[in-house]
């Protein structure tokens, strides 16, 4: 058998001219299915790692999955906002332990930036109920005196270079600006709230979620800024400098949402049932396991479409394995009438092909594994810092090797045609010249 292998092995190397190319097509095939299956795990597991020990997030009435989306992945278009009055009613409520109320709407240098409370680095987590850690610094006061203060996030930190003390500005809206531009703008862009900068007081620890590459501050803040802004656009000649702004009354009259714990697990209904029928306005409550439910059942078309292009292209590159092994066959009836000659039986040339056959599937799974692995290792950064997806470089998943395994299965069983043909073909009819 040892021999057997060897003879295999040597033949395809000697026809590696013709075989390389059925190589790369099996490595490129098996790339893709082990890309897309790793990319597929991993977005789930980054997105279902978001938020956590959250029981409802509340809005306006909207589509579920617009308010989660955007209030905790920072993505998508802003929804409607819901009134501060019925934010301090639904904290009222018996069977509600804390309430955290989320304005968004603008940016730092296409960063978002999130007004909200303190109480938000105390009772928001994710992954298995991880609290959010200041790495540097501490929380912003949420005070007249600290009113023009910012939590960063990891992501920001370090691709924007900032530190504690760092002076910052908010632009106005979602603008995709350049990250990599560590300067402010000049003073004359109208998007940008210049005339009052930010302090940097706190960076947040990396959690691998939206949070790092967000700017948080106080609602107060918000108001802040937006006092002589009207309708999107700052008021012709109504500036108001950032001292005078703290005399202004800055409580907040809308939030865009509020994310919502509970006293206990088994009142999430009957608190979602007074949210989507309170009658002062319509909101509307998203348990965020069900809504990243919804978005997995119209993400798995997508997946599914994906995969199954994958699969077609392995096929194909089995295809072209089966069509250069049967086209070079003609070519080696010598060889193989040889082979039975010195004493190799039927059952050798049919083995002696199968193996060849898998050899060039092993090496094209084996190239495309690794074509995969450094793809994806180069790809990390970018898709961390534009997605915030971040691909575990660890030990395969059962399903990756699954596929891969199917790959080898498909090229075994691709082989055994063009071997079976083979088998088949005499001893005379190798040594007898054609005319």
């Amino acid at each position: 058998m040892n021999k057997l292998l060897t003879i295999a092995r040597q033949s395809a190397w000697n026809r590696r001219s013709t075989l390389v190319w059925v190589v790369v097509s099996l490595s490129l095939a098996t790339a893709l299915l082990w890309t897309l299956e790793r990319l597929r795990h991993d977005i789930r597991h980054s997105f279902s790692q978001s938020v956590s020990g959250v029981d409802l997030i509340v809005g306006a009435r909207s589509s579920p999955l617009q308010l989660m989306l955007f209030s905790v992945f920072h993505i998508g278009s802003v929804p409607q906002s819901m009134r501060m009055e019925s934010v301090l009613k639904l904290a009222q409520h018996r069977s509600v332990s804390w309430v955290v109320p989320l304005s968004l709407g603008d940016s730092h240098r296409g960063f978002p930036v999130l007004g909200t409370t303190p109480a938000y680095f105390q009772h928001f987590a994710y992954g298995d109920k991880q609290p959010l850690v200041l790495q540097q610094g501490a929380a912003f006061a949420d005070t007249l005196d600290g009113l023009y203060e910012a939590v960063i996030g990891a992501e920001v930190a370090r691709k924007m270079g900032y530190g504690l003390g760092q002076s910052i500005t908010l632009g106005h809206g979602m603008h995709d600006h350049d990250h990599d531009h560590k300067g402010e703008p000049a003073d004359g862009n109208t998007d940008e709230h210049a005339d009052k900068p930010f302090k940097v007081v706190g960076i947040l620890a990396p959690t691998g979620t939206p949070v790092d590459r967000s700017v948080q501050v106080s609602l107060k803040a918000l108001e802040a800024i937006h006092l002589d802004w009207v309708a999107g656009t700052p008021m012709p000649g109504g500036q108001i400098p950032a001292d005078q702004a703290r005399k202004f009354n800055l409580e907040p009259e809308e939030v865009t949402a509020a994310l919502v714990g509970l006293k206990s697990r088994a009142a999430v209904f009957n608190v979602q049932r007074f949210v989507n029928f309170y009658e002062e306005e319509a909101l509307i409550g998203v348990m965020p396991g069900v809504a990243l439910g919804e978005l997995w059942s119209v993400l798995g078309l997508g997946e599914n479409a994906l995969l199954a292009v994958s699969a077609l292209v392995a096929l194909v590159s089995v295809v072209s394995l089966v069509a250069v092994v049967l086209a070079g066959l003609n070519e080696r009836r010598r060889e193989l009438a040889v082979l039975r000659a010195v004493g190799a039986a039927p059952r050798h040339v049919l083995g002696l092909l199968t193996l060849e056959g898998l050899w060039v599937t092993c090496a094209g799974v084996a190239l495309g594994v690794l074509l995969a692995h450094s793809g994806m290792a180069l790809a990390t950064p970018w898709l961390q810092q534009s997605l915030g997806i971040r691909l575990q470089m660890e030990a395969p998943l059962p399903s990756q090797l699954a596929l891969a395994g199917a790959v080898l299965l498909a090229g075994l069983l691709a082989s055994l045609g063009p071997a079976w043909r083979a088998y088949r073909l005499s001893l005379a009819d190798g040594l007898s010249p054609r005319v």
